[in-house]
C-alpha cells in the first residue's frame, strides 16, 4: 500500500491522526487527548509540549497497526486550532503556554488596536472586527503584562505551526491560520505593515505566510525518531481547523454553505470576496483554495456547553452519558418547559462579540429535570447560531441548505433540532467528525501532487440527505427563538455589573 496521507487535527481537547488514501477513504485514526487550564474566568491555555507529545503518540499508534509502513505515507499534513499565541524563543522554545483561542483577557490591548487603527480599517484589512479573541491582542497582552518575556519571543506561532516546526525546523504559517490574528491583509495575502506598524508590533515575530499547501520542508532525523514517520517525509503546512473543516465538507465552490458543531461553532459560506457586515457580526477567513475565502460566524461554546453538561451529570461516574442525555430530551416537547439555556459559558464571539457575557438558565422551575435541561443546552445552542444564520440572511447570502459536520453532527436529535430552528434542510457529508482532518489531507496531498487542486473534494465528499424542518415545529421554534434573542439583551447589563465584582 501506498500513496497515503497522514493529516493531523490539533483541536482544542487533543490531536487526532488520520490516514486517508487518495480516493479520500479514512484508513484508521488514532486521537491523543490534552487539557486546557482555565486559570481564570475569560482565560484558556493550553501546554505545547502537550500538543507535541499528542502529534506523536498519535503517528506511532496509527504506524503500529498491522501493514502500516512509514515509508507510505507520501505527505503530512495538518489542521489546527486557530487564533492561539505561543511565544517561542530562536530555538524554537516556547516561552510560555499557550494562550488559545477561548482566552479573551486582552480587551484593553483589542481596545488599543481600535484606536490606533480604527475598528472599521481593522475589519476592513483583515476582514475580522478588533478582538480580544485574536493573536493581535494577545501579543500586546504579552508585551504589557509580561515584557521580558516578550523581549526573547522569536516567533509568534499557532498550534499547526508549531507542530509543523517540531516535524521540519521551519517556521511557517498558512493564510488561512494568518487571516485569524488580526494582523493579516486579506485580499493581499500579506502580513499588514498598516496594522503592525500601527501598534509597534514587530513583523518579523510573524512567521512567513505561505498557501495552504506548501511543502515548507520534511521530517528530520529527529522527529523521525520520535514519531516513528520516516525522515525526508514532505511536510505540508496545510490550514486553520476552519478552512480545513470547510474543505473537508466538500465546501468548496461558490455559495456552497456548512455549520461545525465542535467545541465551538459555526457557519459558513464560500465566496469570492469578504463579506463586509455593516454591525461586524461576520467575519472572513481565507479558504484552503487562494482563489476563495469564506465568510463565518462562530460562536464560543456550543458541543463544549453539552460537554459541561455531561461532565456535571456524570459526576464521578466514568460511562459518558451522550447517549442517555439525548434519549432523555427526546422525550420533551420543543421548548423544553419554557425552559431557555444562554450557551455563553466562555463569553461569546458571534453574534454578540461580548466577553463578559456569562451562561445561564432561565425559566427553571420545580418542574424540570435533567430531560429539560439536557433539551434546553442543544435548543439553546441551535437559537444562538440562528442569530448568526440570521446575520448572514440580513446580507442575501445565498444559503438554502446546509453541510452538518463535526462530533455533535453524530446526535440525531441535535441535527433535527438544527433543522427546525434553522427552518433549512441539513445535508451530511459521509465524513461527520473527519471532515477537518479530510481537508488537511486534501491540502497534503494538492501540495505533493496526489490531487490536482482543491476542487477534488467534491469527489472526495459524499454528500447524502439529512434532516428536514417540520413546518408546525419550525413555526414554535420562531416563536421560542424570539424569546431567547430578548432574554441575552435583558441580560447585558447585568453581565458587565458580574464583570465589575
Amino acid at each position: 500500500m501506498a500513496d497515503l496521507i497522514l493529516a493531523h487535527d490539533l483541536g482544542t481537547t487533543g490531536n487526532k491522526a488520520s490516514l486517508f488514501d487518495t480516493g479520500g477513504h479514512l484508513l484508521g485514526s488514532a486521537f491523543a487527548p490534552y487539557g486546557t487550564n482555565y486559570l481564570r474566568p475569560g482565560w484558556a491555555e493550553q501546554d505545547p509540549a502537550d500538543w507535541w507529545r499528542a502529534v506523536a503518540a498519535s503517528t506511532q499508534r496509527l504506524l503500529a497497526e498491522p501493514g502500516r509502513q512509514a515509508g507510505d505515507i507520501e505527505v503530512v499534513s495538518f489542521s489546527g486550532q486557530m487564533m492561539g499565541c505561543l511565544p517561542v524563543d530562536a530555538a524554537g522554545r516556547p516561552l510560555r503556554t499557550a494562550i488559545i483561542w477561548a482566552d479573551q483577557r486582552a480587551e484593553a490591548e483589542a481596545h488599543l488596536l481600535k484606536e490606533r487603527v480604527g475598528a472599521d480599517r481593522v475589519y476592513e484589512i483583515t476582514g475580522h472586527r478588533a478582538s480580544s479573541n485574536y493573536t493581535a491582542a494577545k501579543v500586546l497582552w504579552l508585551r504589557n503584562h509580561q515584557p521580558d518575556l516578550h523581549a526573547r519571543t522569536h516567533k509568534v506561532l499557532q498550534a499547526k505551526d508549531y507542530a509543523a516546526f517540531k516535524l521540519t525546523g521551519a517556521y511557517a504559517t498558512d493564510y488561512s491560520d494568518a487571516s485569524g490574528t488580526n494582523l493579516f491583509d486579506l485580499r493581499e495575502r500579506c502580513w499588514s505593515s498598516e496594522i503592525t506598524s500601527a501598534i509597534d508590533l514587530d513583523p518579523d515575530l510573524l512567521p512567513p505566510a505561505v498557501p495552504s499547501a506548501t511543502v515548507i520542508g520534511s521530517v528530520t532525523g529527529q522527529a523521525a525518531r520520535q514519531t516513528g514517520l520516516a525522515a525526508g517525509t514532505p511536510v505540508v503546512i496545510g490550514g486553520g481547523d476552519g478552512a480545513c473543516a470547510t474543505a473537508g465538507a466538500g465546501v468548496v465552490r461558490s455559495a456552497d454553505a456548512y455549520n461545525y458543531i465542535g467545541s465551538s461553532s459555526w457557519i459558513s459560506f464560500v465566496s469570492r470576496e469578504p463579506l463586509y457586515d455593516p454591525q461586524q457580526r461576520t467575519f472572513t477567513f481565507a479558504h484552503l483554495d487562494p482563489e476563495y475565502v469564506f465568510p463565518t460566524g462562530t460562536m464560543q461554546c456550543a458541543g463544549g456547553s453539552y460537554d459541561w453538561l455531561e461532565r456535571l451529570l456524570r459526576g464521578d461516574g466514568k460511562e459518558r452519558l451522550y447517549r442517555q442525555m439525548d434519549d432523555l430530551a427526546s422525550g420533551v416537547e420543543p421548548g423544553a418547559q419554557g425552559l431557555f439555556f444562554l450557551p455563553y459559558l466562555i463569553g461569546e464571539r458571534s453574534p454578540h462579540w461580548n466577553p463578559r457575557a456569562r451562561g445561564a438558565f432561565v425559566g427553571l422551575t420545580m418542574a424540570h429535570g435533567r430531560a429539560e435541561v439536557t433539551r434546553a443546552v442543544l435548543e439553546g445552542v441551535a437559537f444562538n447560531l440562528r442569530i448568526i444564520l440570521d446575520a448572514f440572511r440580513d446580507q442575501d447570502a445565498p444559503i438554502t441548505a446546509l453541510h452538518l459536520i463535526g462530533g455533535g453532527a453524530r446526535s440525531a436529535l441535535w441535527r433535527q433540532i438544527l433543522a427546525d430552528v434553522y427552518d433549512l434542510p441539513l445535508l451530511r457529508p459521509r465524513l461527520l467528525v473527519e471532515a477537518t482532518s479530510l481537508g488537511a489531507a486534501i491540502a497534503g496531498g494538492v501540495g505533493v501532487g496526489l490531487f490536482p487542486d482543491y476542487r477534488v473534494a467534491g469527489d472526495l465528499v459524499q454528500i447524502e440527505p439529512g434532516e428536514e424542518p417540520g413546518p408546525r415545529v419550525a413555526a414554535r421554534y420562531q416563536e421560542l427563538y424570539e424569546v431567547f434573542v430578548e432574554t441575552y439583551r435583558s441580560l447585558v447589563g447585568i453581565y458587565d455589573r458580574i464583570a465589575a465584582l
